[in-house]
C-alpha cells in the first residue's frame, strides 16, 4: 500500500500522533541557534549575546542596559555613539520579537498535549486512575495532580487549625486550674484572718470583763488622734502614723537622701585627691588632676540622671533639684583646698610661735636658775 493510501485510511490516528511531534520540531527550529537568520545572528552579536545558547528576556534586557550605558548619546561616556546605539536598539527589538515567537510556540504545544491526554482518557483502564494521588480527583493526570496538591494543602490547614484548637483548650484548662487554686488559697487566708480577728476580739472582751483596762492612764478620756492636724481624715492620719513609726519613707525622700550622700562623697573624694597634690602643681600633677576631673565628670553625669528621676517623682515643685555643674564643683574643691592649706599654714605658724615662746620661757627660767646658783656659790665662797 502506498503512503498516500495509508494517509487516507488512518488520517485521524496519524494526525493525533504527528501533531505533538510537529509542534516540538517547530519549537526546536525556532529556538535552535543554527537555524537563525543571518540578521538575527547579527542582532545577537551586536548585543554581545551567545548565539548558540538560549537567552532569556532578562538576559537580553541586562545586555541592552549594559550597552546603553556605554553607547547612549546622553550617557556622558567617552564611547557614546548615536549611530551605534540605534543599531543596538534595533537589535534589541529583533531579539525580543524572536523570544516572543518562541514563547507563543511553546504555549501552542501545551493545549495540544492536554487535548491528546483527554482523547486517550477513555482508552485507559478505569481502576488505574485511583492507583496514585490517594484516589483524589478526576480528569487527566496533570489535573488530578493539581487537585491532589490542593487537597494536601487543605488537609494540612485543617490539621494546623485542629492543633491550635487543642492547644487553646489545654491552655484554657490550665488557666482555669490555676484560678481555682488561687481562689482556694485566698479563701483559706481569709478564713485564717477572720479566725485570728475573732480570737483577738474574744480576748479583748474577756480582759475588759475582768477589769484589766480599768487601771490605764487616761481611761474615760478621748484619744489624742488629731493633735497635729485636726482637719485630716482619721484613717489617713493613723495610717501615716503607723508608717512613720515603722520607719517608712516615700521614694522621693529616699532618693533625695541618696543624692545628697553621693554628692558629699564625690566632693570629699575630689577634695582629698587635690590635697594629695602639690601647690603649685607640677606638669605630671596637672595631668593627674585632669584625669581626676574627668572621672569626677562621669560620676557627676550619673548623679544628674538621678536628679532627673527625682524631679519626676517629687510631689512638690519647690522640692525639685537642678543639675550640678562640673565647673562650680571643681572651683569649689579648689577653693576649699586653698582654705585648708591656708588654715594649715596658719596653724603651723601659730605652733612655731608657741614653740619659740616656750623656748624663750625655758631659756629665761634656765638663766634665772643659773643666776641663783651662781649667787649661792659666790656666797659660799665668801663665807669660806
Amino acid at each position: 500500500m502506498s503512503c498516500s493510501g495509508l494517509l487516507c485510511l488512518h488520517r485521524g490516528d496519524l494526525h493525533r500522533a504527528l501533531l505533538p511531534l510537529y509542534c516540538t520540531l517547530t519549537v526546536r527550529v525556532l529556538s535552535h541557534g543554527r537555524r537563525m537568520s543571518p540578521s538575527l545572528k547579527q542582532s545577537y552579536r551586536v548585543l554581545q549575546l551567545p548565539v548558540n545558547e538560549d537567552s532569556s528576556q532578562a538576559d537580553v534586557r541586562e545586555a541592552y542596559l549594559r550597552m546603553a550605558k556605554l553607547y547612549h548619546p546622553d550617557s556622558g561616556a567617552p564611547t557614546a555613539d548615536a549611530a551605534l546605539f540605534a543599531r543596538i536598539e534595533e537589535a534589541y527589538r529583533a531579539v525580543l520579537a524572536h523570544l516572543a515567537r518562541q514563547k507563543s510556540a511553546l504555549q501552542y504545544t501545551q493545549p495540544a498535549e492536554e487535548e491528546d491526554e483527554e482523547k486517550n482518557k477513555g482508552s485507559a483502564v478505569a481502576h488505574r486512575q485511583y492507583l496514585s494521588f490517594e484516589g483524589v480527583g478526576t480528569g487527566t493526570p496533570s489535573q488530578r495532580e493539581r487537585r491532589y496538591q490542593q487537597f494536601r494543602v487543605d488537609r494540612a490547614t485543617d490539621q494546623v487549625l485542629e492543633y491550635r484548637r487543642k492547644e487553646m483548650e489545654r491552655s484554657a484548662a490550665d488557666e482555669g486550674a490555676m484560678v481555682e487554686r488561687d481562689m482556694r488559697l485566698r479563701s483559706r487566708q481569709i478564713k485564717i484572718t477572720q479566725a485570728v480577728e475573732r480570737l483577738v476580739e474574744d480576748l479583748i472582751q474577756e480582759s475588759m470583763a475582768r477589769g484589766d483596762f480599768r487601771n490605764l492612764s487616761g481611761s474615760g478620756k478621748p484619744l489624742n488622734k488629731f493633735e497635729h492636724n485636726p482637719y485630716a481624715d482619721p484613717t489617713t492620719h493613723n495610717l501615716n502614723r503607723i508608717l512613720i513609726d515603722n520607719g517608712y519613707q516615700p521614694e522621693w525622700i529616699v532618693t533625695q537622701k541618696e543624692i545628697r550622700e553621693r554628692l558629699a562623697k564625690l566632693r570629699s573624694g575630689l577634695l582629698e585627691a587635690r590635697g594629695r597634690l602639690g601647690e603649685p602643681m607640677r606638669s605630671h600633677e596637672q595631668l593627674r588632676w585632669q584625669e581626676l576631673c574627668g572621672n569626677f565628670a562621669v560620676d557627676l553625669a550619673k548623679l544628674n540622671k538621678r536628679v532627673d528621676t527625682f524631679n519626676l517623682i517629687v510631689p512638690l515643685l519647690s522640692r525639685q533639684m537642678v543639675h550640678f555643674s562640673l565647673k562650680r564643683e571643681v572651683e569649689r574643691a579648689l577653693r576649699e583646698d586653698k582654705e585648708r592649706r591656708e588654715e594649715r599654714r596658719r596653724r603651723e605658724t601659730e605652733l612655731r610661735q608657741m614653740e619659740r615662746e616656750r623656748e624663750r620661757e625655758r631659756e629665761t627660767t634656765q638663766a634665772r636658775q643659773d643666776g641663783r646658783q651662781g649667787l649661792l656659790a659666790w656666797m659660799q665662797n665668801l663665807l669660806k
